[in-house]
């Protein structure tokens, strides 16, 4: 059975980093780096970003991120590559995937510097592409994680509160997608089967939540940095990082992708989504009623959505949460990873108890 760990070359965690980059790029390479920044990153930090490039003499390009993860905006950075021989993302993560993506089709290494703890997807091998007008185009497949990641907990603490909360919220489905792969032996997207390492990290990224997430919140609201944030800012990136990509994806991913097909919740953000599709996974999987409940206070008191009506879907149709439940068991999609088959059906109403269950838990 072939098992496959992933990860980036380098995770680094620590405060005042963005002031520090040039010394980080110095492990890619010598001839200069091309920054791409995200433009309302750039208007805060421009002087922190570039600071140590002028110190230390070493030449840099810093062109600001046009706005999608697209061909034609990747294309536009290959074109302004010049002698540079690393590549640095700094921003969000259509920033990030396009730093990626310039660096894969350059054969250039990649340093990736997320400016909040939103996501998992910044450990991982693999962009999410776009057309210009920013609808989605494809995911591009990577053949390697990045080289170094980066992240400054002074700035992340700084960020708005609402993108840590969407982090915990796609950082907890981890533990719950992985469990269901490992009991139905899936093929994860290494190209193998979990590690023992990878699962091992999904249930201690949940448990780090549990314990931590009220609190890093709190220290969030506060604009301040603290212990707690600490151990949220690496649960979310990157022990959410290994164990999902390691371990694999199933019911929460495949419906958070459904939900996109309903116009209401398009101003969700990724996280918001996935934990309400966790909450559904749940129902599904008829989890003690004891842990389903621990799950709802959780996410209550972090700000998660817990019905229908705070990810925008309030008033949703039979036929609409039945449209969802097509697109989440696409053959594409990760569903097929439960251990047990699910239908469009069994979606539709796992959708409907799960708001049910936030009114009476």
């Amino acid at each position: 059975m072939r098992k496959v760990l992933c990860s980036p070359g380098s995770y680094v965690q620590q405060e005042g980093a963005m002031g520090k980059l040039a010394g980080e790029y110095a492990a890619l390479g010598t001839k200069g780096a091309h920054l791409i920044v995200d433009p309302v990153i750039d208007g805060l930090y421009h002087d922190d970003i570039v600071a140590s490039f002028e110190h230390d003499g070493i030449p840099y390009e810093l062109m600001k991120f046009g706005g999608e993860c697209s061909m034609e905006e990747i294309d536009r950075h290959r074109a302004h590559l010049g002698d540079s021989d690393a590549v640095i993302g700094i921003g969000g993560g259509k920033t990030l995937d396009t730093a990626k993506a310039v660096a894969h089709f350059a054969h250039l290494p990649v340093m990736i510097v997320p400016t909040a703890a939103s996501s998992d997807a910044p450990c991982s091998r693999l962009s999410v592409l776009y057309t210009p007008e920013g609808v989605f185009d494809r995911y591009l497949p990577l053949p390697a994680n990045p080289n170094v990641v980066l992240m400054d907990t002074d700035v992340i603490a700084k960020a708005p509160v609402r993108f840590l909360v969407s982090g915990l919220g796609d950082a907890f489905a981890t533990y719950y997608e992985a469990a269901a792969c490992v009991q139905s032996n899936a093929v994860t997207m290494t190209g193998g089967h979990a590690t023992m390492a990878a699962f091992a990290l999904a249930r201690l990224c949940r448990d780090t939540l549990l314990e931590d997430g009220v609190k890093a919140v709190a220290a969030a609201k506060a604009g301040v940095r603290t212990a707690a944030l600490e151990k949220i800012i690496e649960a979310n990136t990157l022990l959410s990082g290994l164990g999902f990509e390691s371990s694999g994806l199933a019911a929460a991913h495949a419906i958070h992708d459904g939900m996109t097909a309903l116009e209401g919740t398009h101003s969700m953000l990724h996280g918001e989504k996935v934990a309400f599709g966790t909450l559904a996974q749940l129902v599904l999987e008829d989890r003690p009623l004891e842990e389903t409940r621990r799950v709802y206070d959780f996410f209550r008191s972090v700000g998660l959505p817990t019905s229908l009506e705070q990810i925008g879907i309030g008033q949703a149709s039979e036929e609409d949460l039945l449209k969802v439940g097509e697109h989440a068991c696409g053959p594409d999609e990760t569903m097929g990873n439960m251990p047990f088959e699910v239908t469009p059906t069994d979606v539709a109403h796992a959708l409907r108890a799960a708001d049910q269950l936030g009114k009476q838990l």
